[in-house]
């Protein structure tokens, strides 16, 4: 099993670029760009990365971010990723990005976009790893910043496929984003939020009924209420499901009562994702490691969250088939 999972290929679809960032690799920048972070060493860091809840990440997370400053900073933190991915078979992944974290620094849009797509770039043609990157807004700031942002993301719209929402959930509703949302779709973005992580149901409904999207980040709380897994079931969209960040966070207690194969037995599209891999203890491939290990996922079941992954993906409709051709070939 271990086997089939690692060489397995798959697409990971919710992954935040910035919670990519290895202790190590935040060591190196943060001395690069002569900036005192509040730890001696790496081992600090990594002390550090253990958390009762979201807010308890949120403020680590931000805090690592602020080492990033320049163009190859984002470049160097993208391509770590991407190198990763190479080593786990991932074919393609969707890439979430938090413009506000860094202009709120006094870091451009320009110096975010320009790092992340080279990465992107070169991630394609050196490792053959195709990408997509998702503009995310954050939740716990006002309408009105996310607002500057998509006005800033005009002039890169070529680089971007979709908007995200994330961020502090709790109080912070996908209904308080219903203008941006509206208005980035106009500009060609395809929807998609954060939703019944630490929100109930409600919040879900509000993602998919006023914000229109296309694909549920998270949505473990979906499944409490009947009604609305049917309605994600009619509208053909797919969870993306972080099975370590759930407990890392205390969203769920132990991986063998996470919902993920209660989910799949209901009808849900599921994924496998990693969310903020260096915060929350492993790459994809260990989320799919470990949660098949705490549920006894079968092969067929392990198979189907990779055809999900490629199926659900925000790629045209050609490429999907070639992904999916790959993973037939492989598993069949």
């Amino acid at each position: 099993m271990k086997q089939f999972i690692e060489n397995l290929p798959k697409a990971e679809l919710h992954l935040h670029i910035e919670g990519s960032f290895e202790p190590q690799l935040m060591f190196e920048i943060a001395k690069r760009n002569n900036i005192a972070i509040p730890y001696n060493s790496i081992k600090e860091i990594e002390d550090a990365y253990k958390f009762s809840c979201l807010q308890d990440f949120l403020n680590i997370y931000y805090q690592g971010a602020g080492v990033l400053i320049k163009e190859q900073d984002f470049y160097d933190l993208t391509y770590s990723y991407f190198k990763k991915c190479a080593l786990q078979n991932v074919r393609h992944a969707e890439i979430m990005f938090d413009p506000q974290t860094h202009t709120e620094r006094g870091v451009s849009f320009e110096t975010v976009i320009n790092g992340i797509s080279k990465a992107c770039a070169d991630a394609k043609n050196n490792l053959g790893i195709s990408s997509l990157l998702i503009m995310s807004f954050l939740r716990h700031l006002s309408e009105e910043s996310a607002f500057e942002t998509l006005a800033q993301s005009i002039p890169f719209k070529h680089k971007i496929k979709a908007v995200g929402l994330d961020s502090s959930e709790q109080g912070n509703p996908p209904s308080k984003f219903k203008n941006v949302f509206e208005a980035s779709v106009k500009e060609g973005y395809i929807p998609l939020a954060h939703a019944g992580e630490e929100g109930g149901a409600d919040y879900v409904w509000e993602a998919i009924d006023i914000l229109k999207i296309k694909r549920i980040d998270h949505g473990n709380n979906a499944i409490h209420d009947d009604n609305l897994v049917k309605e994600i079931i009619k509208r053909d969209i797919a969870l993306t499901v972080c099975p370590l960040s759930n407990t890392a966070l205390k969203v769920v207690d132990d991986l063998k009562k996470h919902p993920l194969k209660k989910m799949m037995e209901l009808g849900l599209k599921v994924t496998i994702n990693s969310d903020d891999p260096a915060y929350f203890g492993g790459q994809v491939t260990k989320n799919y490691l470990d949660i098949q290990a705490a549920l006894n996922l079968s092969k067929n079941e392990i198979y189907q969250l990779a055809r999900n992954s490629f199926q659900y993906s925000l790629l045209d409709e050609n490429k999907k088939k070639k992904y999916i051709s790959e993973l037939d070939a492989y598993f069949f």
